[in-house]
């Protein structure tokens, strides 16, 4: 997805750049190319394990100390048929692993490896031609390098848990941190008429927020122009950035140039809350629906 920051730079540079990228060996499991359109499995990972408590962007993540890394975010971008679409995955979906064959939170997946992850997406009908995963904290530093992203926030807006801190209403601009806070927010509340309300949709209403959040940084970043700005920016995007073994730099450039200028249409996936016989609140496809969209996904 952020590989369109490659385009622009001295060709040189972004190769250099690109050869720095650890890749995943994932070729094996995934999808075959030749439809309309390619998809990039997309993973926000929660890792804890490289973060410093110095860094003025571990705030996010060190309140609430977790094992392991897990699939925060799950985002597939569907590039070609002449635009490019974005289907937001929630991490609560209830799944059969397809690795392990136990059914679970898709998150849990990854735990497995991001093998498990994409043959898991493909058993729902997705194809996953490549896979981009990113650790958040180089999410904040790519927010810091291009001067934060803007929000529109209808009320006031806090998350003790995540740290998020929005005072006033109206558009606002986030920092690293606080854009950090804004897309894991899980207790999130809003400031309604004097009384301070928990979004009730939970997992659905992080998952919007995760769409702002990607959204925002997309227009962010392909606004840049500074050679210099897209140097910093792909300096802070590169070490914790990993892709699938498949993806070739000539991969990347094309990717970056079908990109550019657009605004990729958020797609909602049909799902609905259950709560399982050992009383975990999850969430399922709705079908047809869910089916109809997937089927948009999968050409």
């Amino acid at each position: 997805m952020l590989l369109l920051l490659f385009v622009g730079l001295p060709l040189g540079f972004a190769y250099v750049q690109f050869q720095k990228i650890e890749r995943v060996e994932v070729g094996s499991v995934l999808s075959p190319g030749g439809g309309s359109g390619t998809n990039y499995l997309i993973v926000g990972s929660d890792s804890r394990q490289d973060i410093d408590a110095s860094d003025p962007n571990s705030g996010a993540f060190l309140g609430t100390p977790v094992d392991g890394e897990r699939a925060d975010t799950i985002i597939v971008l569907r590039v070609g048929d002449g635009g490019a679409s974005m289907l937001s995955i929630p991490r609560d979906l209830w799944v059969t692993n397809a690795e392990t064959g136990e059914v679970g939170r898709i998150n849990s997946t990854y735990a497995n490896g991001p093998d498990a992850l994409i043959q898991t997406v493909q058993g729902i009908g997705i194809p996953v031609h490549h896979y981009l995963e990113i650790d958040f904290t180089s999410f904040a530093g790519l927010v810091d390098a291009v001067g934060g992203i803007t929000v529109e926030f209808p009320h006031p807006a806090r998350d003790e848990k995540s740290g998020l801190n929005v005072p006033t209403a109206g558009t606002v601009t986030l920092d690293g941190e606080q854009a950090l806070a804004y897309v894991r927010s899980r207790s999130y509340t809003e400031l309604v008429d004097g009384q301070w309300r928990t979004d009730p949709t939970g997992d659905l209403g992080r998952v919007e927020r995760q769409r702002v959040f990607l959204t925002s940084l997309l227009s962010s970043v392909g606004g840049v122009r500074n050679p210099n700005t897209l140097r910093q920016v792909a300096s802070a995007l590169a070490p914790g950035l990993r892709i699938d073994d498949e993806l070739s730099f000539l991969d990347a450039l094309r990717l970056g140039w079908n990109l550019k200028g657009l605004s990729p249409v958020s797609v909602d996936l049909p799902v609905v809350p259950r709560t399982t016989s050992g009383g975990a609140a999850v969430l399922e496809l709705s079908e047809p629906d869910a089916a109809a969209v997937i089927g948009q996904f999968s050409g």
